[in-house]
């Protein structure tokens, strides 16, 4: 069978004036299906009135369009099981994806990649100062994350932030503008890199740890109202020693909170490996008695199922569960940490050629003809557009004045006087 696809395809090659060689079943049905669409005769009388493309001028190379039903619109892929503690079953060994699916996760995860690098360029150039922990590397998980759960649900994560913001809705130009301290950020240029937020998602916390109770506090929300929400509660391995993680898991299990906490295991805590931080790294069984999975959070399609297993938990009542995401970040624990010195390049080269996220997705779409490079490369373009007219925004776009510095300390309350730096300096605060 092999050698006889193989004689089709030089054949092919032959007379399409292409160079010979061993090529994939997918390859060879994609030039079968432009060997037609270039010898089949045109149709007569309605489509020679349609208006036709203006003919390429001698010695170009012409190029081949693929309408949509060139491309498989659903595949399924075997995807990596999770481990499990304290349940008899766990998600799907099997994802479906559909080509729209497809594509919006590869543009999702290629835009954070693009806002994240370019955060990276803007702080090296000293136009974003402070903090700043970017997110690269990590797409998967966010993307995956968002797929699986609804607008109304809840969100809230740790200081590494940029990438949920995006996620749940947010401009990449008010990203950047809350970044470089402009009036056109997120957060109105007063929060910076570890405070963002939108609808339904609660930042950007500063603190190690600090946001658990707090996403605890969500999901108890959500019971009381009786809505059917779940609130997903991230944090990272560096802050799964914290105390405090542990009070908000007695409490959420108490009261069977519709909660889903998750460990984003990325190796490190600041620059410490996990193995020299735990003494157990086995963060999804750190609930104890609450159920938990290990899922791989390189693959976005692994990530989905096991988010979508864990909210219908949470949704039937069973109260929270633990999911603990092995991935990993390609730059430091933040911009003033180069990231190598606590590990190596071969180690970050290694995870980026066998494990990298927007690669696995690519690779799976096209070696299932459910789209085609130069559509992607598309894609590629527009993002690296969008990012940069947001970096021009978020460099050019004032700062916040002075008299705003005071604004939004209360949600809905009337005008007040706030004191300043001292007794006579007076400012006043707009709700």
């Amino acid at each position: 069978m092999q050698n006889m696809l193989t004689m089709i395809s030089n054949a092919l090659c032959r007379i399409m004036g292409r160079n010979a060689g061993a090529q994939k079943v997918s390859e060879l049905l994609i030039d079968l299906s432009e060997y037609v669409s270039l010898t089949s005769p045109a149709v007569p009388t309605l489509a020679n009135t349609q208006w036709q493309p203006p003919k390429p001028p001698p010695g170009a190379r012409a190029v081949v369009s693929r309408s949509f039903t060139d491309f498989t619109p659903q595949a399924t892929f075997d995807i990596k099981k999770c481990n499990l503690h304290r349940l008899e079953e766990g998600p799907p060994l099997k994802a479906e994806l559909t080509r729209e699916q497809g594509l919006r996760y590869y543009r999702t995860m290629e835009t954070v990649r693009r806002m994240e690098l370019k955060a990276d360029q803007l702080y090296k150039q000293k136009i974003i100062r402070g903090f700043c922990h970017l997110y690269d590397g990590q797409e998967a998980c966010a993307a995956g994350i968002e797929a699986a759960i609804t607008p109304s649900d809840h969100l809230i994560t740790a200081y590494r932030s940029h990438g949920y913001t995006y996620t749940r809705g947010v401009p990449v130009k008010e990203i950047l503008a809350e970044l470089t301290g402009r009036k056109g950020g997120v957060a109105k240029g007063k929060g910076g890199s570890m405070h963002m937020y939108a609808p339904h998602f609660y930042g950007g916390n500063g603190i190690v740890g600090a946001q658990v109770p707090l996403g605890a506090g969500i999901a108890l929300a959500c019971q009381y109202q009786g809505n059917n929400q779940v609130c997903v509660t991230l944090y990272g391995d560096g802050a799964a020693n914290q105390g405090q993680l542990f009070e908000s898991f007695n409490m959420a299990a108490l009261w069977k909170l519709p909660c889903i906490f998750v460990c984003e295991n990325n190796k490190y805590g600041m620059g410490t490996s996990v193995e020299r931080a735990s003494a157990s790294t086995d963060y999804y069984k750190r609930g104890d008695f609450i159920p938990g999975i290990r899922v791989d959070g390189m693959d976005v399609l692994c990530v989905r199922e096991a988010t979508k297993f864990v909210a219908d938990y949470c949704r039937s009542g069973n109260g929270p569960i633990v999911m603990e995401l092995e991935t990993y970040r390609y730059h430091g624990h933040s911009m003033s940490d180069p990231g190598v010195s606590y590990r190596t390049r071969d180690e970050i080269q290694e995870v980026r050629s066998k494990s990298d996220p927007i690669s696995m997705l690519k690779e799976r779409m096209l070696s299932n003809n459910m789209a085609s490079a130069e559509e992607l490369k598309e894609i590629d373009v527009e993002v690296r557009k969008e990012v940069e007219d947001a970096a021009q925004f978020a460099t050019s776009d004032p700062e916040p004045p002075l008299e705003e510095l005071c604004n939004h300390i209360y949600y809905n309350n009337p005008p007040l006087e706030v004191r300043g730096t001292h007794p006579w300096a007076k400012l006043k605060s707009i709700s």
